[in-house]
């Protein structure tokens, strides 16, 4: 399973349609999430869980890290860990999470669901999606109720609604919510997974995930399987940064062994945070096998 830092493009799918969820790897998507809360209609529920074990088998052969996002513990969130856990999902996403107790909740639950089918305790990583205002602004509780949360995600248009927001293809009504979204999830420790483009052309979400990994964010959620490879290259080190990235390494380790506090490249003076950065760059693109 792909190291859960280096997962670039996490797909949402529709739950019960076994032809698109088998064909999901070919989106090239890093993560891919059985979605049976929204795009799931409820009496179509029992039949998309009774597909988790193939599904899960089969993405995870096909080298993909598999999810499922489950309905609120209060709704049919407990039938849905039921079915599911069988097939051994890496992730379980929530929905809506605006209080660590739902967190604590899962957690006991998914523990449950471990030890009753023999899973290795502490497998199932948690994801909460944090989709309200109340929701953003308790984010570091949130992020920190469960040694199982690897990751938080940060919704679009369910957070717009709830702000009152108009959308637009710029997505500078969220400007805020992102910035501090990614603030809360550094500091917990968690990776932060950007809010989807929810429109359908690849030039949008390109120019978006651009946005998004200018603030820091090296993960991006997406509805569109054709997004997915967008994503991946835009997150993905180019050739230009690494070679940068290595001009920068070399330069100032050379300065540094000569006592100099700083090193030239390419016209700018270049400290310690930007040569820790370059390491970063060049640490990436060799995890995710591009050098």
């Amino acid at each position: 399973m792909r190291a859960i830092e280096l997962c670039r493009s996490w797909l949402f799918l529709p739950g019960t349609d076994r032809d698109v969820l088998m064909a999901a790897p070919e989106s090239g998507a890093d993560v891919l999430i059985q979605e049976l809360e929204d795009f799931t209609p409820p009496p179509l529920r029992p039949a998309a869980r009774s597909l988790a074990g193939d599904v899960y088998a089969a993405w995870r052969n096909a080298g993909c890290v598999s999810a499922v996002r489950v309905n609120r513990l209060d709704g049919e969130g407990h039938h849905d860990l039921a079915a599911v856990m069988v097939g051994r999902p890496d992730l379980v996403l929530l929905p809506m999470v605006a209080s660590r107790d739902e967190i604590f909740a899962l957690d006991a639950a998914v523990t449950a669901h471990e030890a009753l089918l023999g899973i290795e305790r502490g497998r199932t990583r948690l994801v909460p999606n944090i989709e309200t205002a109340a929701g953003l602004v308790r984010a570091g509780e949130i992020l920190s109720a469960s040694p199982r949360v690897a990751a938080a995600l940060l919704a679009s248009e369910d957070l717009a609604k709830d702000l009152g927001a108009g959308r637009g293809r710029d997505g500078a009504e969220l400007d805020y919510a992102r910035q501090r979204f990614l603030v809360e999830c550094r500091a917990a420790g968690v990776l932060p997974i950007d809010a989807p483009y929810t429109w359908e052309d690849v030039d949008g979400v390109v120019a978006d995930t651009e946005r998004g990994r200018r603030l820091g964010y090296p993960a991006k959620s997406a509805v569109q399987p054709g997004h997915a490879a967008a994503i991946n290259r835009v997150l993905t080190p180019s050739a230009e940064s690494v070679a940068l990235a290595v001009r920068i390494i070399e330069a100032f380790e050379v300065a540094r062994a000569k006592g100099e506090p700083r090193a030239l490249v390419d016209g700018d003076l270049v400290e310690v945070p930007g040569y820790l950065s370059a390491k970063r760059t060049y640490d990436r693109a060799k995890a995710l096998g591009v050098i």
